[in-house]
């Protein structure tokens, strides 16, 4: 069985991804919110990223074997729906612009990826003590 990991690449295409889309988090003013609420050094979650994304994508699962929930790392971040939206606009962005993905598989990926931003929103979290 051929792997979204496979058809995409690897860990190289997922890598550019990745940085593309902390490259838009840090850069474009559409983002600041989304920005605001990551540390100013975005070397760790870039490199956890690519780690989470190669695993899920089905590469090497390296970042799944150290038994840590996605979901759960961000329970303790205030994830509106319009901070998902903007993570998923920024990671559509960054799939869409990887040269050479095809389209079918590049809109499935967006759309898996859009699901599991919305399903982080929190919205039981106090606002005040975020």
């Amino acid at each position: 069985m051929t792997t979204p990991y496979t058809r995409i690449g690897g860990e190289p295409t997922i890598a550019a991804i990745a940085n593309r889309f902390y490259d838009l988090i840090e850069r474009d003013p559409a983002y600041a919110d989304l920005r605001a609420i990551h540390a100013a050094d975005l070397s760790a979650v870039r490199h956890g990223l690519v780690r989470f994304l190669t695993g899920w994508a089905g590469g090497p699962r390296d970042w799944f074997e150290r038994g840590q929930c996605i979901m759960t790392l961000h329970r303790a971040f205030p994830i509106t729906p319009a901070l998902a939206d903007q993570w998923s606009a920024a990671m559509t962005r960054a799939i869409d612009a990887q040269p050479g993905l095809d389209p079918d598989l590049a809109s499935a990926l967006a759309k898996a990826l859009d699901h599991m931003a919305h399903a982080m929103i929190n919205l039981s979290l106090d606002q005040d003590a975020a």
